[in-house]
């Protein structure tokens, strides 16, 4: 809590990157007074990816609009100097904010974020599916250690072991620096990879190299 400059007590929110609208929704009702859930949810429904995870200071009574007004504002201010790099990037925003949404589940550091990014751009391009396990846990609430094979036949947009493409909407609302790396992938030759139990990535240039990798570090 802080004191502004007029005397009103103000509250300090972090909303952490890669949080989803639901996971931002209840951080704020459980720091403000009167907060509905469901009103903000009801706002950013169609904005999934596109409210900005930072740290806000806050009015306790602020309502669901000036959150939602906040986040969205934040969010065209982070991104208004890097506008130029997005348009010669060849891709368009969604695409590039769906794809951080991707980075900020499937990896954890800023160089294999660039790798991945690299490999999934191709896979886009190359009409080839993602074949990834990050949308489940915004569909499903499953990762990659709970996944079933039964799970991988569900018939969502979000599927893209089923789907080609990137998913629908983006999958959470990335940071900044996840934003950076989908837009500054580091070439590579790899067109697979995995999370071993420690998080540690392991790549493969085809999918037999990819199935030691499995065998190898998923056992």
């Amino acid at each position: 809590v802080s004191t502004a400059g007029n005397g009103l007590k103000m509250i300090k929110v972090m909303i952490p990157e890669g949080a989803t609208n639901k996971e931002i929704a209840w951080i704020f009702a459980s720091k403000l007074d009167n907060f509905s859930m469901s009103k903000f949810l009801q706002l950013s429904k169609n904005k999934e990816g596109y409210l900005f995870p930072d740290t806000y200071l806050l009015d306790p009574m602020s309502s669901p609009e000036d959150v939602f007004r906040e986040m969205r504002e934040n969010f065209d201010r982070k991104i208004f100097p890097i506008k130029f790099d997005i348009a010669v990037s060849g891709r368009s925003l969604e695409d590039i904010i769906t794809m951080a949404s991707i980075l900020e589940e499937e990896a954890r550091t800023e160089e294999t974020r660039k790798m991945i990014a690299d490999i999934l751009w191709r896979r886009t391009d190359d009409n080839y599916p993602l074949q990834i396990d990050a949308p489940f846990v915004y569909i499903i609430g499953k990762s990659s250690f709970t996944l079933t094979k039964e799970d991988l036949k569900i018939d969502s947009p979000y599927n893209t072991y089923k789907y080609k493409g990137l998913p629908p909407t983006p999958i959470s609302n990335p940071g900044l620096a996840a934003i950076m790396d989908a837009l500054r992938p580091i070439k590579n030759k790899f067109y697979f990879y995995l999370s071993d139990m420690d998080g540690n990535m392991h790549y493969a240039v085809n999918f037999e190299q990819h199935k030691i990798n499995k065998k190898r570090y998923l056992k």
